[in-house]
């Protein structure tokens, strides 16, 4: 089992879970993590809450102790003065159930000594119009172990030894009848006041800035790059259209992926006839917009610039030369005009000391 699968794992079900596009939905995560041998700079167990995108709680094995981690979670102290306390019980209580159970996983999977780690993901959203969803999902070694599915109260096993569990569990009615009551009720209030501690980051509208470049491709066809950044929430609604109607033919869209100052910026391709250019616009809709936008292609300003610095530099260099035609007649002029003798003299010091 290498030990780069379990990151893996876990960023491939972040990505899944943060958000869809062009909603307006607020999320809970929580992300933990035990492994079997902790290592210079891999404690044995760490346990990571977000909201939305933003890493609010940190607690891991070698501080055992659940701590803030956006300045604006210490507003939770005015509610709750044993927050902290209760928080760092509890995560105490999960790190030592992580340890029994990685020992528990490796005697069922057959397993030696080595590198083992068990992962748990659960979280929740609230969605418009107050739609509300949870999730949890249990992974070993970077796979999928087990997975609840609220609906039916029951438990999703991903080979013969997560089988043991899931029958296990489900004998426990109350457990996964607790579990649901969590995501859905408990969960939920907790992000709503996540939400409003952290409301001037979390609830803020930044609107996106568009611009549509291009790129000629060897084919004779070229490629259109709608680009939009600098825009808060995560959520953006954003695509290609001719004539008015959503074009999907050809086209390519990129994550969209965090700047350093918070907001993010995203990446939607089309490829084109050359000719049918101006016939595509790129259509953004997003919270921070009061209406969407739709930017075509436009002639860079640099190009222009650079036009104009061609024609004023021919001009600069016309006369120039226009100067120094009438320079050099001048100079013509006056040589002519020189007397008898200067030339004589010139002519008697060839060939010893020339003049300057």
């Amino acid at each position: 089992m290498g030990r780069l699968r379990w990151p893996l794992w876990t960023l491939w079900a972040a990505f899944l879970l943060l958000g869809c596009p062009g909603s307006s939905s607020h999320y809970f995560h929580n992300f933990y993590i035990g492994v079997s041998e902790p290592g210079q700079g891999l404690p044995q167990f760490i346990a990571v809450s977000y909201v939305d995108d933003q890493p609010i709680t940190h607690y891991d094995s070698d501080t055992q102790r659940k701590v803030p981690v956006m300045p604006w979670m210490r507003k939770v102290e005015k509610d709750d003065a044993q927050y902290w306390d209760r928080g760092t019980e509890a995560l105490r209580g999960w790190e030592q159930a992580f340890q029994v159970n990685l020992v528990t996983l490796g005697n069922r999977y057959n397993q030696s000594n080595g590198f083992h780690s068990l992962q748990v993901m659960y979280g929740c959203e609230v969605g418009p119009e107050g739609r509300k969803g949870g999730y949890l999902q249990h992974g070993y070694d970077g796979r999928d172990f087990l997975s609840l599915d609220k609906e039916t109260l029951t438990w999703t096993a991903a080979d013969a030894g997560a089988q043991v569990t899931k029958r296990k569990w489900e004998r426990d009615r109350a457990f996964t009848q607790y579990t649901k009551a969590y995501l859905e009720e408990e969960c939920v209030e907790w992000l709503k006041k996540y939400l409003d501690y952290g409301k001037e980051a979390l609830q803020r509208t930044e609107p996106p800035v568009v611009k549509v470049t291009h790129q000629v491709d060897a084919d004779d066809m070229e490629t259109l790059f709608c680009q939009a950044h600098g825009f808060y929430p995560k959520e953006i609604d954003a695509n290609w259209r001719k004539d008015g109607k959503v074009w999907v033919e050809d086209t390519f869209r990129g994550v969209v992926a965090p700047n350093s100052d918070g907001t993010y910026h995203a990446l939607l391709g089309v490829k084109i006839d050359p000719k049918d250019r101006d016939r595509y616009r790129c259509h953004v809709e997003h919270d921070g917009l009061k209406k969407p936008l739709k930017v075509a292609w436009e002639e860079p300003a640099a190009k222009i610039a650079l036009i104009l610095g061609c024609v004023l530099g021919a001009i600069v260099l016309i006369a120039s030369g226009i100067a120094g035609i009438m320079l050099y007649r001048k100079w013509q002029a006056g040589y002519k005009e020189a007397p008898t003798s200067d030339r004589g003299s010139d002519n008697s010091s060839q060939g010893s000391n020339p003049a300057v």
